[in-house]
């Protein structure tokens, strides 16, 4: 009986922490959307080691999870450099400008641009993602999935991220990135205490899900091992415009908030060659 009441009001002090679990899980932004034919400048424009990254440009760039928040600021970022984008994304409606790069008057117009083109479909369906990487110009791959486990399912982020493989594969396509969160694999330690308890509660069905997304690329002999891949652990995520100064944590430091517009440049600068190649890191 007193286990119990331990479990009852662990799961109760989760509940009451709800709006904590949005910040790290990464989950869409929804905004009011009206037309615009033209991106607006990027805001809050600096330059670090990791910072916003002109020097793609002439690129094709693959999103996955594209109307997602890092997915969403992946897109806009790719375009504002220069860049192609192809995009999958099964609501094409709600690709719009990300509040962080985009600025807030522009946040929610929809994102249209000639060098943007949208693929509708589910990335659980290896038709779909063959569509989207049908394109010989495609230089890296970014995966920013994410969602509600009822959702889209328990096993998404493995079943999506395993066709984006097979389908690089067939396509001699290398380069990618892929978002995950902290407290995946063994960054556990490094998730702090309240969203620990979400780990073991609400997002218990998210987290069996993402470390298997992982395991795609990290396990012995993992289909995905022998690709140039970064895995991006971010920590909690926010609306804010992009510092160009996304920082890799030591194994010892707890992570504390990011930007999704700082993680979404930190995934396109990736592509272009990073000292953490086969890696997962831990930002904030």
């Amino acid at each position: 009986q007193h286990t119990s009441v331990m479990q009852r009001n662990r799961i109760l002090f989760a509940f009451a922490l709800l709006p904590v679990a949005s910040c790290f899980v990464g989950s869409a932004t929804l905004f009011p959307s009206f037309q615009t034919n033209k991106l607006p400048p990027m805001a809050g424009r600096k330059h670090g080691h990791f910072g916003l990254h002109e020097h793609l440009a002439c690129k094709t760039i693959a999103v996955v999870g594209a109307t997602g928040g890092v997915g969403l600021e992946t897109v806009y970022q790719a375009l504002a450099s220069g860049n192609k984008v192809r995009a999958l994304c099964r609501n094409p409606e709600k690709l719009v400008v990300p509040a962080g790069s985009g600025g807030e008057t522009k946040a929610g117009s929809s994102l249209s641009s000639p060098d943007l083109e949208i693929i509708q479909g589910d990335v659980t369906k290896k038709e779909d993602v063959a569509k989207l990487l049908d394109d010989s110009d495609i230089s890296g791959v970014v995966v920013a999935l994410g969602g509600r486990t009822k959702e889209v399912g328990k096993t998404m982020l493995t079943d999506g991220t395993k066709n984006v493989i097979e389908s690089m594969k067939s396509k001699d396509l290398t380069n990618i990135a892929v978002v995950t969160s902290i407290g995946a694999g063994d960054s556990y330690e490094q998730a702090p205490l309240a969203f620990k308890l979400f780990m073991w509660t609400i997002l218990k069905d998210a987290f069996v899900d993402k470390n298997a997304q992982e395991s795609l690329f990290l396990d012995p002999a993992a289909p995905g091992g022998d690709l140039d891949f970064v895995i991006v652990r971010p920590g909690g995520l926010t609306l804010g415009q992009p510092t160009g100064q996304a920082r890799v944590l030591a194994a010892s430091e707890m992570a504390g908030s990011i930007a999704r517009a700082d993680v979404a440049s930190f995934c396109l600068e990736a592509l272009e060659g990073s000292p953490y190649a086969n890696k997962a890191v831990c930002i904030s």
